[in-house]
């Protein structure tokens, strides 16, 4: 089922551009340009001079690109940021957004295989380019890589069990197609179906898309990369990437610091003390919205 052009709905779009605190002749960064929503209010509030540099690892979403002579399109992951900058003569930037979910096309594009949704291939590849899918993680993996995995990226409950079951069933056969997946987990459903197989598809994206490596290391070239008062802006859709953000915001670190190791002083501050959730009325009309956390932050201008 493919579909014709690219489309998303942006989430928490005038709240993410508003953290930014936009300068008319200021450099930008859009580390997912997606459906390119926030690229497009960013753009519409920079002045001739403005520049936005706009990543994206998904080729499909630049189907829609903006025809701007002040965007400069990336086509690679937003962990490779300082590179890119670099490379496009900006060492450091006056802002930077990121929107870690996924597009409203790459859920409903059947062959993308991100939707439990759909029949399609197990594939979950941001990045067409990349070899792993999700089916080789379910052919190749052993039993306790795949506990691991749906215990700390999918947050599923009976995980040891899901991937003793994977383990036995898959001998002798291999599971490529997600209707083939939903058969063979079965037997191991536990509380509503959706739920959980959306928890199980969480944490086979995550993993086949290193998403949350990807994200600590945008989150510290971001920080790297932000002039003094420059403003990061970035919108999380589960705890996991969540609780990244906000730990590397206030403490310049992943977690919590252990009692007796070196302290780190962090190269931001946080702008809100609590993360800025959807509205009510924006989560009626997209309810994939609900999820949505946007934390801002500010560069240090002393750190």
């Amino acid at each position: 089922m493919g579909t014709p052009g690219f489309y998303h709905t942006t989430v928490l779009l005038h709240e993410a551009v508003d953290g930014l605190a936009i300068k008319e002749n200021g450099v930008y960064v859009d580390a997912t340009f997606g459906g390119g929503g926030h690229s497009r209010l960013i753009l519409e509030k920079l002045g001739p001079q403005g520049k936005l540099i706009a990543f994206d690892q998904d080729a499909d979403a630049w189907k829609n690109k903006p025809d701007d002579p002040r965007l400069i399109p990336v086509t690679e992951n937003f962990k490779y940021l300082r590179r890119f900058l670099r490379l496009h003569g900006q060492n450091e930037v006056d802002g930077i957004l990121a929107d870690l979910g996924v597009s409203s096309f790459q859920f409903d594009t059947a062959e993308r295989g991100f939707s439990i949704r759909f029949d399609g291939p197990l594939d979950m590849r941001m990045d067409k380019r990349s070899e792993l899918t999700a089916a080789e993680i379910l052919r190749t993996y052993n039993e306790q890589q795949m506990h691991t995995l749906f215990e700390q990226y999918g947050e599923v409950r009976n995980s040891k069990e899901l991937a003793k079951h994977i383990a036995g069933q898959r001998k002798g056969k291999t599971v490529q197609t997600i209707e083939g997946l939903k058969a063979m987990l079965g037997p191991v459903i536990r509380g509503n179906p959706n739920k959980y197989l959306a928890q199980v598809f969480q944490a086979l994206r995550i993993e086949v898309n290193d998403e949350l490596g990807a994200l600590k290391e945008f989150l510290q070239q971001a920080a790297i990369s932000l002039k003094p008062g420059g403003r990061l802006s970035v919108i999380s859709f589960h705890s996991l990437e969540d609780r990244i953000v906000k730990h590397y915001i206030k403490r310049g670190r992943w977690d919590e610091a252990g009692e007796y190791e070196e302290a780190i002083v962090p190269l931001l501050r946080p702008v809100n003390a609590k993360p800025i959730e959807p509205t009510d009325e924006e989560i009626k009309n997209n309810p994939r919205s609900r999820s949505a956390r946007l934390r801002v932050a500010e560069k240090k201008t002393n750190p």
